[in-house]
């Protein structure tokens, strides 16, 4: 073999086993959670009005993304509270987050607009922590981070789709992070979730390697990417499909999604269906941090079509909903919460594609409705 060969094979064999050793290296020290801290936002681009979601990268200027660091690193929560400042923090599903609606249309943005201030003369701001999908335990999840973050107030709107026990582990940003998910169990216990059981996914070796996590690391700088398009735009939903508007005329059947056969052929609604260990524990957790948090229960669409005298809408026939709604006063009374239930303050034409997803006037109308709320402060 010529000296030529020998060192080509040499440099190779050097490059194949850093290439190796890196890779050992990553997979050991688990870097990702500080990798997803590194960002551009609110600092040469603006920060993000709500948690980086959606599908369609290339019409959104977003991406989901699983890393709670880096969700929040793209948001605007996380640029420090001025002395003056009143924060308000929204949590809950795709309603709060605003599907369909751009940014400036939230029900965050709609109580901005009223230039609220506290009794002790700061400026309330109200920030947009919600995120679709539905689950108590992914709301919860965002809760224990948002709390690090100085909240004055927090405001947690849920609806019944959000409960049910089965629903929980589903969402990606909690079945993707067992370790949030034993860091609110080491702080509240909660016998329906099991942050080692099969619905959760634990990575091997192998998959927290460069190679392993080369999809991960790639949305990663997609996202600080898509920043200056979001930057630019203010774009972060593509809005084709913003006058779809849901179904009045509904299916003659009692099921919903995520309730046991056994509750759905009785038409009894229990509380071991429900996910009721959550709220408690998001309760405690604001308490622990002495802020105030207050359920809201979120309006849903009121059907008038067909077999509406069975069911509210495509997702609640009307047993289930209306149980819910006596459980939940139930526990806010007993349990001590601060509860509203705002589910029928909206007239139907004011939800979208689904019923609970607002129009803008919807998401005003909603505002004024908690404006007592934000008044006791």
């Amino acid at each position: 073999m010529s000296p030529l060969s020998n060192s080509y094979t040499r440099v190779t064999f050097k490059a194949l086993v850093l290439f190796v050793l890196v890779n050992v290296v990553f997979a050991l020290t688990n870097p990702m959670p500080l990798i997803g801290r590194v960002s551009i936002y609110n600092s040469l681009v603006t920060g993000r009005q709500r948690l980086s979601f959606g599908y369609r990268p290339d019409r959104d200027y977003n991406l989901v993304t699983h890393n709670f660091d880096a969700l929040f690193a793209a948001h605007e929560i996380t640029k420090s509270k001025a002395t003056n400042e009143f924060r308000v923090v929204l949590i809950g599903d795709s309603a709060t987050w605003g599907y369909l609606l751009p940014s400036n249309q939230t029900l965050a943005a709609a109580l901005n607009q009223q230039n609220l201030r506290s009794k002790d003369g700061r400026v309330m701001r109200v920030y947009n922590l919600g995120y679709p999908d539905f689950s108590l335990t992914k709301d919860a999840l965002i809760l224990q981070r948002v709390l690090g973050y100085q909240p004055d107030l927090v405001l947690w709107l849920v609806t019944l789709n959000s409960l049910p026990i089965d629903r929980q582990t589903e969402h990606v940003l909690v079945h993707r992070n067992p370790d949030e998910v034993s860091k609110l169990l080491a702080a509240a216990p909660i016998r329906t979730l099991d942050p080692n059981a099969p619905s959760f996914e634990h990575l091997s070796i192998w998959d927290r390697t460069l190679i392993g996590q080369r999809r991960d690391l790639a949305d990663l700088l997609r996202l600080q990417l898509l920043g200056v398009m979001w930057a630019t735009t203010g774009v972060d939903q593509d809005f084709a499909d913003a006058n779809e508007r849901y179904s009045r005329d509904l299916e003659a059947d009692d099921g919903m999604r995520g309730l046991s056969a056994a509750s759905i052929s009785a038409k009894t609604l229990r509380e071991a269906d429900l996910a009721l260990e959550i709220l408690a524990a998001g309760q405690a957790m604001a308490k622990r941090a002495s802020v105030p948090l207050v359920l809201v229960n979120e309006p849903t669409a009121i059907s008038d079509g067909k077999n509406s005298n069975r069911r509210y809408n495509a997702f609640y026939p009307r047993w289930a909903y209306d149980q819910y709604r006596g459980l939940m006063a139930t526990q806010a009374q007993q349990q001590g919460w601060r509860y509203v239930d705002a589910w029928n303050v909206l007239p139907a034409d004011e939800f979208t594609n689904t019923p609970v997803h607002r129009t803008p006037r919807g998401e005003g109308l909603l505002a004024q409705h908690l404006l007592p709320v934000l008044h006791e402060w």
